[in-house]
C-alpha cells in the first residue's frame, strides 16, 4: 500500500484512512471546517512515493496502446465492451417494459437506454467474473446500479441541481418530459433497482443477496452518493474550497457508485472478503480517477465531443481538478490513480484481471 505525495501544490486528504468504507464529517452546509491540508494519500497514510519525474502529464488521456500494452495480448477490449454493452442493453429493456402510467415509463426508458458507457454494468459484471461467478449471476446488479445511475442523472440535470439540457447528446430528460415526471422517474429507476436485484437474481446465496443489496444503499445514501450531492451544492460559489473538500465531494458522489458497481460483482461472484476488499481499493481509485478524467474533459472537450454540455461547471462556478491544479497536474493525478488501481489487482488471475485493467485504462484515457 502506497501513498502519492504530489509535492505543495496537492493538499488534500486521505481517502483511504480505514479499512472500510470512509464516512462523511457532520458539519454545517454554512460554515463547513476546511480541516488541515496534507498530501494524497490514496492507499494507507503509512508510506510515501513520489511522483516519478519521468511521468509525462502530456501523455495522459493520449495513449491509444495503453489498454493492449498491458493487458494480455489476446484480450479483445473493444469486442468485450461491446458484448457485455450489449448483453447489458437487452437486459435493461425487458427489464423496463412500457405499461400505465405509461408516460412515467417513457421517461424511465428514454434515460436508461440513452445509451452511455455502460461503465457501471460492466465494471459488476467483469468483478463477478474476476472471482468465479458468470455474467448470469450479476447482470441484475449490473442492471441495478445503472438504473441508479440514470436516476442520478435525471436528477443532477434538473434545474434545481445542475440545471443543464444536454445528456448523452440527447434532451436532457426534464427537458422533453417535463420536471414533475422527470423526478417521479428516477425515483421509479431508484425503487426498481433493488426490487429488481432482490427478484432477478438467481443462483446466488440469499445472504450474499441481501450483503450485496445493503452495501448498494449505503453507496448511494446519506453516506454515499447523496453525501457527496449535498456537499457539491453547499460548496458552489464558494472561494475557499480546497482539494481535501473537492476529494470528499467526489469520493462520495461519483466513487461511491462505481465502488458499489464493483463490490456487488464481487459479492455475488462468491468472492472472498479479502479479494472483496481488494476490488473495494481498486473501485475507489477508478471512481475518483472518473471524476479527475470528468473535470479535465469539461474544460478540454466540446459539447458536441462530450454528447453533454461542456464547461457548465466554469460557468456555474464549482470547483475542479483543472481550476484548483491546473490542467497539466489534473493529468498527473488521473496517471497515478490508475496506476495505484491497478496494483489492486495483481493477485488476481491476469486473464480473469484484464478486463479490469483494461476498463481502468478505458476511464483514464477516454475522450468523452
Amino acid at each position: 500500500m502506497s501513498s502519492v505525495n504530489l509535492g505543495s501544490w496537492v493538499q488534500t486528504c486521505s481517502m483511504f484512512n480505514h479499512a472500510d468504507r470512509s464516512r462523511p464529517p457532520s458539519y454545517s452546509m454554512f460554515n463547513p471546517p476546511w480541516i488541515r491540508s496534507r498530501s494524497i494519500s490514496l492507499l494507507s497514510p503509512r508510506t510515501s512515493r513520489s511522483i516519478p519525474s519521468y511521468i509525462s502529464a502530456s501523455t495522459v488521456l493520449t495513449k491509444d496502446d495503453e489498454i493492449q500494452n498491458e493487458t494480455p495480448a489476446t484480450f479483445d477490449f473493444k469486442a468485450y465492451m461491446l458484448q457485455k454493452g450489449n448483453s447489458v442493453n437487452q437486459a435493461l429493456d425487458q427489464s423496463v417494459s412500457l405499461k400505465e402510467p405509461q408516460k412515467v415509463h417513457e421517461a424511465m426508458r428514454y434515460s436508461l437506454l440513452a445509451g452511455g458507457k455502460r461503465v457501471r454494468p460492466v465494471l459488476c459484471i467483469a468483478a463477478c467474473e474476476l472471482v468465479g461467478g458468470d455474467e448470469s449471476k450479476a447482470m441484475p446488479a449490473a442492471c441495478g446500479v445503472e438504473m441508479i445511475h440514470t436516476m442520478s442523472l435525471i436528477h443532477d440535470d434538473l434545474p434545481c441541481m445542475d440545471n443543464d439540457d444536454l445528456r448523452r447528446g440527447k434532451p436532457t430528460n426534464h427537458k422533453v418530459f417535463g420536471e414533475d415526471v422527470a423526478v417521479l422517474a428516477g425515483d421509479a429507476l431508484l425503487a426498481l433497482a433493488f426490487e429488481h436485484i432482490a427478484s432477478a437474481t438467481v443462483g446466488v446465496a440469499p445472504a450474499r443477496i441481501i450483503r450485496a443489496i445493503g452495501e448498494l444503499a449505503r453507496s448511494i445514501g446519506s453516506e454515499g452518493l447523496v453525501a457527496g450531492q449535498v456537499v457539491d451544492i453547499g460548496s458552489t460559489g464558494l472561494s475557499d474550497v480546497g482539494l481535501e473538500q473537492l476529494e470528499f465531494i467526489h469520493v462520495h458522489k461519483t466513487a461511491a457508485l462505481l465502488e458499489g458497481s464493483v463490490v456487488l460483482g464481487a459479492i455475488l461472484g462468491g468472492g472472498a472478503d479479502e479479494e472483496v476488499e481488494k476490488l473495494r481499493k481498486f473501485a475507489r481509485c477508478i471512481g475518483l480517477l472518473f471524476q479527475v478524467v470528468d473535470d479535465i474533459l469539461d474544460v478540454t472537450m466540446s459539447s458536441q465531443e462530450l454528447g453533454k454540455t461542456a464547461g457548465k461547471d466554469l460557468v456555474a462556478d464549482k470547483v475542479t481538478y483543472p481550476k484548483l491544479l491546473g490542467v497539466q497536474k489534473s493529468r498527473e493525478l488521473a496517471e497515478q490513480l490508475n496506476k495505484e488501481a491497478k496494483d489492486q489487482l495483481s493477485g488476481f488471475d491476469p486473464e480473469k484481471a484484464a478486463p479490469l485493467i483494461a476498463l481502468a485504462n478505458y476511464i483514464a484515457y477516454r475522450q468523452n
